[in-house]
C-alpha cells in the first residue's frame, strides 16, 4: 500500500469516531430540559441556552447541525452592533455550505427577540430557516411575531455566558461585501460548536 494512501486511511481511522461523539453528548443535551450549545469562537466562548419546550422544531434544527459539524469553521459574515450578528452559513472562504431542508416557523412561540436572544435567519419566506441564526445585540422588537403577515423571526435560545464576547463582536469594523452589508474586516470565526452534556449526577444527600 502507497504511504500516502495508508496515512488517509489512518487520518480517516481517527477521525470517524468523532461524529459519533458529538452525536452521543447532542442526544444526552436534548434529554435535558434546557439543552446548550457552546460556540467557541475567534474572540471567546458563548454558551446558549435552548428553548426546547416552546421551539422545538428550532432547537432539534439547531443541533443537528451542531452534531454534524456543520458550523465548525464558519464565520459571522454580517455583523451590525446595534442590531445582531449572523453567522451559520458561510466558511472562512466565504463558500455558502449546502444546509438540511428548511424547517417551519416558530415565531408565535411568546419568545422575544430581546437582547442576548437567538433566533434563526431566514428569507422572505417565513418558512425558509436553514441553518443560518442570529444573536440579538439590542432589543429588536420590530422582529417580534405580529400576525401572519408580520411573522418576525423565531427565538429560540438566549446566550447564558459569554454575553462579553457578543459584545466584543458586535463592535468589529465592518464593510459592505458581495456577502453582506456588514461583513466583519477581520474575520470572526466560530471555530467549534458543541453540546453540553447536562451534569445529571445525584444531588449529596443532606446531613443527618
Amino acid at each position: 500500500m502507497h504511504g500516502t494512501t495508508r496515512i488517509a486511511l489512518l487520518a480517516l481511522c481517527l477521525a470517524s469516531p468523532l461524529p459519533l461523539f458529538a452525536a452521543d453528548e447532542c442526544a444526552a443535551a436534548l434529554k435535558g430540559d434546557a439543552p446548550r450549545v457552546k460556540l467557541t469562537t475567534s474572540m471567546g466562548a458563548i454558551v446558549i441556552q435552548l428553548d426546547k419546550a416552546k421551539a422545538p422544531v428550532s432547537t432539534d434544527n439547531f443541533v443537528k447541525y451542531v452534531e454534524s459539524g456543520h458550523y465548525n469553521g464558519t464565520v459571522f459574515h454580517r455583523v451590525m452592533e446595534n442590531f445582531m450578528i449572523q453567522g451559520g452559513g458561510f466558511s472562512k472562504d466565504l463558500q455558502q455550505k449546502p444546509t438540511r431542508p428548511p424547517i417551519k416557523i416558530e415565531s408565535a412561540n411568546g419568545l422575544r427577540n430581546e437582547a442576548y436572544t437567538v433566533s434563526m435567519a431566514r428569507t422572505a419566506d417565513p418558512n425558509s430557516a436553514t441553518s443560518q441564526f442570529f444573536i440579538n445585540s439590542v432589543d429588536n422588537a420590530m422582529l417580534d411575531y405580529a400576525n401572519d403577515f408580520k411573522p418576525g423571526y423565531a427565538v429560540f435560545g438566549k446566550v447564558v455566558e459569554g454575553r462579553d464576547t457578543v459584545d466584543k463582536i458586535r463592535k468589529v469594523k465592518v464593510q459592505p461585501t458581495r456577502v453582506s452589508e456588514a461583513q466583519p474586516l477581520e474575520p470572526v470565526v466560530l471555530d467549534k460548536a458543541e453540546c453540553l452534556v447536562p451534569d445529571d449526577k445525584p444531588a449529596a444527600a443532606p446531613k443527618k
